[in-house]
């Protein structure tokens, strides 16, 4: 069976299993991390989330309203756009602002002067950066599928949609939110910030000007800000009242405390020490996946959970974990099913295992696969039951 027919009948259970349009939960009442159920001392939510990364990227070009749509059709409680500036200071929606992987900006002839070479959190890309066009000049853009060798089937969907602004983004959330009747959330993240500080297209003023023009700057509001640096958390933590989230990578360091001389490192902020500073000015933890089910290094297979939930529960943080994609080659070999690496593995077995460790949101870039799963933990795991599995 070929991927996207495999996913295609995962995507048809699924609309089992989502819940009915307008049916109450906890978040809806309470709002992204605020919860019954969080704090010091307490545990995972009972109703554990899934965002959709990127929209559904597993599907459509990520980061384009379709992607975004797909997922919220599929169930998804948040989608993500990752955030980074035009020239004239415009939030669009791409993964990483060089865009010639995303973009069809290499066949545009009018633009092959702007193909230059920058140096981006210490690393030397060469491409094309969107802080070097305006918004209406990016508008002339098509978007293309970023994993054209692992994700064939989405090169059908090449040229034909535009890359979005937040507004467009969070005009999409509203309509969507509205016909269905369920609160959407969106989680942003800023790309880059120090970068785009050093250059004078700071992200943070601009992201939560929008969100306040949106009505959407109270703490119970369905958002949630995301960084991999710690100093522009730490600002947003002075102008927004929303849920921030510190992501943590598996390796390296938050650039802003690189470019510091802070030898700080991401393992660093996962101790039980950096989990309580953390929680001094973001709401989540958002560590990468093997954090939580650290990888056996000799046979790949994940093993017990480490101690990064339980730590950061007891600090009052909530559990993003990312991030869940269906093709072999992006999960633990206990997940795998068979040895080509972009067949579809076992995402639902996954996306069972990271609930079971006790994380509180999931990251998919199959949003329908991991709302199956979650539906069904929720079902099997409610207070008083004793789970079958």
């Amino acid at each position: 069976m070929t991927l996207t027919a495999a996913l295609t009948a995962a995507a048809a259970s699924t609309a089992l299993l989502v819940p009915a349009a307008g049916a109450a939960t906890d978040t809806d009442r309470h709002g992204p991390g605020h919860g019954p159920g969080h704090g010091p001392g307490h545990g995972q939510r009972a109703e554990p989330e899934v965002f959709a990364h990127r929209g559904a990227s597993g599907y459509r070009p990520e980061h384009t309203l379709e992607a975004y749509r797909l997922a919220i059709a599929q169930g998804a409680d948040s989608i993500e756009p990752d955030l980074v500036s035009t020239r004239d200071g415009v939030l669009v929606a791409r993964h990483e602002n060089e865009i010639s992987g995303t973009t069809d900006v290499a066949d545009h002839p009018e633009f092959a002067d702007r193909r230059t070479t920058k140096t981006i959190d210490g690393v030397a890309y060469t491409g094309w950066f969107t802080e070097d066009f305006t918004l209406a000049e990016l508008k002339t853009l098509r978007a293309k599928e970023r994993l054209p060798e692992v994700r064939p089937g989405n090169t059908a969907y090449d040229g034909l949609y535009e890359i979005p602004t937040l507004d467009e983004v969070l005009t999409l959330v509203r309509d969507e939110s509205r016909r269905l009747g369920r609160t959407i959330g969106v989680a942003p993240e800023t790309k880059h910030p120090t970068y785009f500080d050093s250059i004078g297209l700071s992200l943070e003023e601009p992201l939560v000007r929008t969100l306040h023009r949106r009505g959407l700057d109270h703490p119970r509001d369905r958002v949630v800000i995301q960084s991999f640096e710690t100093a522009n958390l730490r600002d947003l933590d002075r102008m927004t009242r929303v849920p921030l989230a510190q992501l943590v990578d598996a390796a390296g360091a938050p650039y802003d405390l690189v470019e510091a001389g802070d030898r700080r490192t991401y393992a660093d902020l996962v101790t039980r020490r950096g989990l309580r500073e953390i929680s001094r000015y973001a709401d989540y933890l958002a560590p990468a996946k093997n954090l939580v089910l650290p990888r056996d290094p000799v046979t790949g297979a994940t093993g017990e959970p480490s101690a990064v939930v339980e730590d950061a529960h007891r600090a009052g943080l909530p559990v993003v974990i990312w991030t869940l994609r269906a093709e072999n080659q992006f999960m633990a070999t206990n997940f795998r099913v068979g040895t080509d690496p972009n067949a579809p593995g076992d995402l639902y077995a996954e996306s069972l295992a990271f609930l079971d460790a006790g994380v509180d949101v999931l990251f998919a870039d199959h949003p329908d696969v991991a709302v199956a799963a979650r539906d069904a933990w929720v079902r099997e795991n409610r207070p008083g039951r004793q789970p079958s599995r």
